[in-house]
Protein backbone atom coordinates (compact mmCIF):
# COMPACT_ATOMS: atom_id res chain seq x y z
CA UNK A 1 0.00 0.00 0.00
CA UNK A 2 1.42 3.38 -0.97
CA UNK A 3 1.80 6.15 1.59
CA UNK A 4 -0.94 8.18 -0.16
CA UNK A 5 -3.41 5.29 -0.04
CA UNK A 6 -2.58 4.55 3.59
CA UNK A 7 -3.09 8.20 4.50
CA UNK A 8 -6.44 8.27 2.68
CA UNK A 9 -7.59 5.08 4.42
CA UNK A 10 -6.61 6.49 7.82
CA UNK A 11 -8.46 9.74 7.11
CA UNK A 12 -11.72 8.03 6.16
CA UNK A 13 -11.45 5.45 8.96
CA UNK A 14 -11.18 8.33 11.41
CA UNK A 15 -14.53 9.58 10.09
CA UNK A 16 -15.99 6.10 10.62
CA UNK A 17 -14.60 6.21 14.17
CA UNK A 18 -16.36 9.54 14.69
CA UNK A 19 -19.61 7.80 13.75
CA UNK A 20 -18.80 5.00 16.22
CA UNK A 21 -18.35 7.62 18.96
CA UNK A 22 -21.84 8.96 18.21
CA UNK A 23 -23.21 5.45 18.63
CA UNK A 24 -21.47 5.06 22.00
CA UNK A 25 -22.88 8.37 23.22
CA UNK A 26 -26.36 7.02 22.49
CA UNK A 27 -25.70 3.70 24.25
CA UNK A 28 -25.30 1.74 21.03
CA UNK A 29 -22.43 -0.64 20.31
CA UNK A 30 -19.83 1.76 18.85
CA UNK A 31 -19.49 0.72 15.24
CA UNK A 32 -19.36 3.35 12.52
CA UNK A 33 -19.33 3.24 8.74
CA UNK A 34 -19.01 5.62 5.84
CA UNK A 35 -19.32 5.19 2.09
CA UNK A 36 -16.92 7.22 -0.04
CA UNK A 37 -17.12 7.96 -3.76
CA UNK A 38 -14.74 10.27 -5.61
CA UNK A 39 -13.19 11.41 -2.33
CA UNK A 40 -16.60 12.48 -0.96
CA UNK A 41 -18.69 10.87 1.77
CA UNK A 42 -22.01 9.77 0.25
CA UNK A 43 -23.28 7.65 3.14
CA UNK A 44 -22.84 7.53 6.91
CA UNK A 45 -24.07 5.15 9.52
CA UNK A 46 -23.64 3.92 13.05
CA UNK A 47 -25.32 1.12 14.92
CA UNK A 48 -28.93 1.92 15.84
CA UNK A 49 -30.23 -1.51 16.81
CA UNK A 50 -31.33 -0.42 20.28
CA UNK A 51 -32.74 2.96 19.24
CA UNK A 52 -34.70 1.59 16.30
CA UNK A 53 -35.38 -1.82 17.94
CA UNK A 54 -34.21 -3.37 14.67
CA UNK A 55 -31.66 -6.17 14.46
CA UNK A 56 -30.75 -5.10 10.91
CA UNK A 57 -29.84 -1.52 11.88
CA UNK A 58 -26.10 -2.08 11.54
CA UNK A 59 -23.76 0.79 10.67
CA UNK A 60 -22.92 -0.67 7.25
CA UNK A 61 -26.56 -1.19 6.23
CA UNK A 62 -27.48 2.36 7.21
CA UNK A 63 -24.49 3.83 5.35
CA UNK A 64 -25.17 1.74 2.23
CA UNK A 65 -28.84 2.76 2.21
CA UNK A 66 -27.96 6.44 2.52
CA UNK A 67 -25.38 6.16 -0.28
CA UNK A 68 -27.88 4.45 -2.58
CA UNK A 69 -30.52 7.10 -1.93
CA UNK A 70 -28.04 9.91 -2.41
CA UNK A 71 -26.59 8.48 -5.62
CA UNK A 72 -29.96 7.43 -7.03
CA UNK A 73 -29.28 3.72 -7.45
CA UNK A 74 -28.37 0.54 -5.62
CA UNK A 75 -25.18 -0.21 -7.55
CA UNK A 76 -22.31 1.26 -5.57
CA UNK A 77 -19.60 0.05 -7.96
CA UNK A 78 -17.46 3.16 -7.59
CA UNK A 79 -17.79 3.34 -3.81
CA UNK A 80 -15.60 2.29 -0.92
CA UNK A 81 -16.97 1.33 2.48
CA UNK A 82 -15.02 2.14 5.64
CA UNK A 83 -16.20 0.39 8.79
CA UNK A 84 -14.64 0.18 12.23
CA UNK A 85 -15.38 -3.54 12.75
CA UNK A 86 -15.21 -6.43 10.32
CA UNK A 87 -18.66 -6.85 8.74
CA UNK A 88 -20.99 -9.63 9.87
CA UNK A 89 -22.61 -12.10 7.41
CA UNK A 90 -25.67 -9.89 6.88
CA UNK A 91 -23.55 -6.84 6.10
CA UNK A 92 -21.16 -8.85 3.91
CA UNK A 93 -24.17 -9.96 1.88
CA UNK A 94 -25.38 -6.39 1.54
CA UNK A 95 -21.89 -5.32 0.46
CA UNK A 96 -21.82 -7.95 -2.29
CA UNK A 97 -25.36 -7.17 -3.43
CA UNK A 98 -24.62 -3.42 -3.48
CA UNK A 99 -21.50 -4.05 -5.60
CA UNK A 100 -19.24 -2.05 -3.27
CA UNK A 101 -15.81 -1.74 -4.87
CA UNK A 102 -13.62 -1.87 -1.75
CA UNK A 103 -14.24 -2.64 1.94
CA UNK A 104 -11.78 -1.18 4.42
CA UNK A 105 -12.22 -2.12 8.06
CA UNK A 106 -10.37 -1.61 11.31
CA UNK A 107 -10.75 -4.35 13.91
CA UNK A 108 -11.38 -8.00 13.16
CA UNK A 109 -14.36 -9.75 14.74
CA UNK A 110 -13.43 -13.29 15.76
CA UNK A 111 -16.98 -14.02 16.95
CA UNK A 112 -18.91 -12.89 13.88
CA UNK A 113 -16.66 -11.48 11.16
CA UNK A 114 -17.57 -12.53 7.64
CA UNK A 115 -14.56 -11.18 5.74
CA UNK A 116 -11.74 -13.19 7.29
CA UNK A 117 -12.26 -14.08 10.95
CA UNK A 118 -15.20 -16.47 11.32
CA UNK A 119 -16.13 -17.09 7.69
CA UNK A 120 -15.05 -15.64 4.34
CA UNK A 121 -18.17 -14.61 2.46
CA UNK A 122 -16.32 -12.35 0.04
CA UNK A 123 -13.88 -14.93 -1.32
CA UNK A 124 -13.25 -14.53 -5.04
CA UNK A 125 -15.45 -16.80 -7.14
CA UNK A 126 -18.27 -17.26 -4.62
CA UNK A 127 -20.57 -14.59 -6.03
CA UNK A 128 -20.96 -12.49 -9.13
CA UNK A 129 -19.16 -9.61 -7.38
CA UNK A 130 -16.11 -9.63 -5.13
CA UNK A 131 -15.08 -6.45 -3.34
CA UNK A 132 -11.45 -5.70 -2.63
CA UNK A 133 -10.79 -6.00 1.12
CA UNK A 134 -8.30 -4.17 3.31
CA UNK A 135 -8.20 -4.84 7.04
CA UNK A 136 -6.40 -3.39 10.02
CA UNK A 137 -6.69 0.33 9.27
CA UNK A 138 -6.55 2.09 12.67
CA UNK A 139 -7.00 -1.39 14.16
CA UNK A 140 -6.11 -0.41 17.73
CA UNK A 141 -8.35 2.65 17.81
CA UNK A 142 -11.26 0.66 16.39
CA UNK A 143 -10.75 -2.20 18.87
CA UNK A 144 -10.26 0.14 21.83
CA UNK A 145 -13.54 1.98 21.38
CA UNK A 146 -15.37 -1.36 21.50
CA UNK A 147 -13.30 -2.64 24.43
CA UNK A 148 -13.89 0.55 26.43
CA UNK A 149 -17.63 0.51 25.68
CA UNK A 150 -18.10 -3.06 26.90
CA UNK A 151 -15.83 -2.53 29.93
CA UNK A 152 -17.98 0.45 30.97
CA UNK A 153 -21.15 -1.54 30.35
CA UNK A 154 -19.98 -4.33 32.66
CA UNK A 155 -19.05 -1.96 35.52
Amino acid sequence: MTADVELRHRRWMQEALDMAKLAAELGEVPIGAIVVRDDTVVGRGFNRREIWRDGTAHAEIIALREASRRLGGWRLTECDLYVTLEPCPMCAGAIVLSRVRHVIYGATDPKGGAMESKIRLCEPGLWNHTPQITSGVLRDECANILRDFFRALRS
